[in-house]
Formats: C-alpha cells, sequence, structure tokens
C-alpha cells in the first residue's frame, strides 16, 4: 500500500477503507469495512480495552478525520494523536494496526514528502511490545501524551536511521578527491584558497575533479549560487558535508 500513498488523502474516508481494502484483501472477508461486531484489544488471553460498540465506528471515524482536517495542531504531533485515537476506536475487524501505522505515515508525508522514504513504521515493528504499552498507558491515563511521546520518539530515530545510512552511503560514494576537498575547506575559501590547501596548480582538473563533483554531491555551496562564476565566490560545507567530514 505504501506505494499508493500518492493517491490517498489523509482526510478521505473512502480512501482509508480503499487502504483498508488493499492492506486486508485475501485476509478477512470484510476487507475495506468497518466492523460490524463488537471487539476487544486484548494481550494473551487478557482484554485491555473494550472498543466502542460497532454501530458508534461510521460516527466515530467521521468526526475523527473531520478533526484532522480542520486542526491546526503541527502535523507532527496531529498524526501522532490521530494514530492513537484510530487504535482507540478500532474501526476494522482486523489490521487495526497497520492501518494506522499506515495512515500516521500519509499525513506526515502529506506534510513533508521525505516521509515516504523514512521507515517509521518498520522502527515501531521492532519495538512493537513498546508501542502497545504505550497505547494501553495512554488508554488507563485518559491522556494520549504517552503514545505522542512514544511515537515522536520512533518518528526521530526512524530520522537519525535514515541521515545515517544516506551519509554512510555518500561517504562510500565520494571520490577520494571530493573527500580531500571536504577536508580542506574550513569555513568559506575561495577558488585560489582551496587550491593552494589542496596543492593543486591546474584549475580545469581542480573543478573537474574536486569542486563540481562535491557541488554537485550537495556536499559543499556557494555563497553567491546566482553568479558560479563570480571574482567573490566562495565554497561553504553543507550539513550533509560537515556530517562527512565528522566522520
Amino acid at each position: 500500500p505504501y506505494e499508493q500513498l500518492h493517491h490517498w488523502h489523509f482526510t478521505s474516508e473512502q480512501n482509508l477503507l480503499e487502504a483498508h481494502f488493499v492492506l486486508m484483501k485475501g485476509l478477512i472477508d470484510n476487507a475495506g469495512n468497518y466492523r460490524h461486531s463488537g471487539v476487544g484489544v486484548t494481550n494473551g488471553e487478557k482484554i485491555i480495552h473494550m472498543a466502542p460498540q460497532a454501530n458508534r465506528v461510521p460516527k466515530l471515524m467521521a468526526d475523527l478525520l473531520y478533526w484532522l482536517n480542520a486542526t491546526d495542531i503541527h502535523p507532527l504531533i496531529a498524526s501522532c494523536i490521530f494514530h492513537y485515537e484510530f487504535e482507540f476506536i478500532h474501526p476494522f475487524a482486523d489490521g487495526n494496526g497497520r492501518m494506522g501505522r499506515l495512515w500516521q505515515t500519509l499525513i506526515l508525508n502529506h506534510w513533508n514528502s521525505l516521509f515516504e522514504f523514512i521507515p517509521v513504521e518498520s522502527l515501531v515493528y521492532k519495538h512493537q511490545a513498546d508501542y502497545y504499552q504505550a497505547i494501553n498507558l495512554s488508554t488507563q491515563q485518559v491522556d494520549c501524551a504517552p503514545f505522542i511521546e512514544f511515537m515522536l520518539s520512533m518518528i526521530r530515530d526512524a530520522i537519525l536511521e535514515s541521515t545515517h545510512q544516506a551519509t554512510h552511503q555518500a561517504s562510500h560514494q565520494v571520490t577520494h578527491q571530493v573527500k580531500q576537498l571536504i577536508m580542506a575547506l574550513e569555513g568559506e575559501m575561495n577558488r585560489e584558497q582551496l587550491q593552494l590547501a589542496l596543492g593543486l596548480k591546474d584549475r580545469s582538473s581542480f573543478r573537474l575533479r574536486y569542486l563540481q563533483p562535491a557541488l554537485e554531491a550537495g556536499l559543499i555551496e556557494m555563497n553567491h549560487p546566482e553568479k558560479p562564476s563570480s571574482s567573490l565566490q566562495r565554497y561553504r560545507l553543507t550539513e550533509k558535508g560537515l556530517y562527512l567530514k565528522q566522520q
């Protein structure tokens, strides 16, 4: 279903039901439909939460989606609140956990498309016991704060993990020459200063093998990007370049 994120809108009930159908078709009989009977959330043999009655589900979900569309709460927080309330309502006979996580990803992706590539759900899956504990704690306290805190920590860790992997991958892809340039660049330096620091005399070789690849990789940037040939042009490390330099 993650391939279809671009086709679904996070406030559309029809899209929500379509997503459940895609996720659960062939696994349950009523995929793509709200449940018609009562359900309890269990931990082993112990019922830890009785979900609202089935006849209340359509109204509760309509209210939740309306709130999601109208709220001005930051998407990071709003997505966590939606996720918790969704699990509390437990609108489907099965697949509620996966749907809640999918829909939070959809909300986050609508806010920032980078979340399409950040594996929040994979990290939650690794910490599944903590995930359900956070839901239970919020339900016991009648306060979704514990769940919000847990999910924000998962989002943070997923971002850090993705950043580390991307930078690690980038560090293996950059050439020896680009690494030399990154190590030599301190603060802001012009072309002549960089060539001197690297002990290079050939201007065209410097540009072709050092400067241009570093710019294209997003490891350095110009202080006058609108005038690339300016005599006042200086170069500095980007955040990506700084991170790579510190490795």
